[in-house]
């Protein structure tokens, strides 16, 4: 099984897809496909750990992709219902939504709920919902959060968690998401499934 990813490259199933562009790219090689079904990951899709990912919101041309995953879980962190197209994939798949809507607000007036990063956490630490997909609009500063208070939990330092935030929100960094992980307290929450890594980075 084979997935188009950033700038033409074709990815097995099992790699990390990096953050890719809204709309597909094709190459000189989409000839030498022909045969074989393609699978297109959503805007900013990547493995997160063991049974987690993370991405843009999916849309129909992604059902296939989300479908090879055998999801069993997906969360959703937008307060705008889940399109009609989408809860029937869902249904038909027999996946679960877990919605915790964070308004999408820019600088300076973001406010970042903690207790339903919390929520939202919880949701990903049960190993009893994975494989699950966590995702916002564009996989960014929504998502970014839940991510980077997972990787403290999973004890990374904050410059690395800093970076895959980065990484993923580019030039719309935000000063206040990357406050909010850092004083996110994860003494309160449960440890780690073993099925989570776990080390110091």
């Amino acid at each position: 099984m084979r997935v188009e990813g950033f700038q033409g490259k074709v990815y097995e199933a099992a790699e990390l897809s990096p953050p890719r562009p809204n709309s597909p790219i094709t190459t000189e090689d989409d000839n030498d496909n022909k045969g074989e079904e393609l699978f297109v990951p959503p805007l900013n899709f990547a493995m997160v750990d063991n049974g987690v990912f993370r991405s843009g919101f999916p849309d129909s041309a992604n059902f296939s992709f989300l479908q090879s995953l055998g999801l069993r879980s997906i969360i959703y962190l937008c307060p705008e219902s889940y399109p009609e197209a989408n809860n029937e994939f869902l249904k038909a798949n027999g996946i679960r939504l877990f919605q915790f809507g964070i308004d999408g607000c820019k600088e300076p007036f973001v406010n970042i709920p903690e207790e339903t990063i919390r929520e939202a956490l919880n949701v990903v630490l049960d190993v009893k919902n994975h494989p699950l997909l966590i995702h916002c609009k564009r996989g960014k500063h929504r998502t970014g959060c839940v991510v980077g208070c997972l990787r403290k939990l999973q004890r990374w330092c904050l410059s690395s968690i800093f970076d895959e935030y980065q990484r993923f929100a580019a030039a719309k960094a935000r000063v206040s998401d990357q406050r909010f992980m850092e004083k996110f307290d994860v003494s309160g929450m449960k440890h780690l499934p073993i099925t989570f890594s776990c080390s110091k980075r």
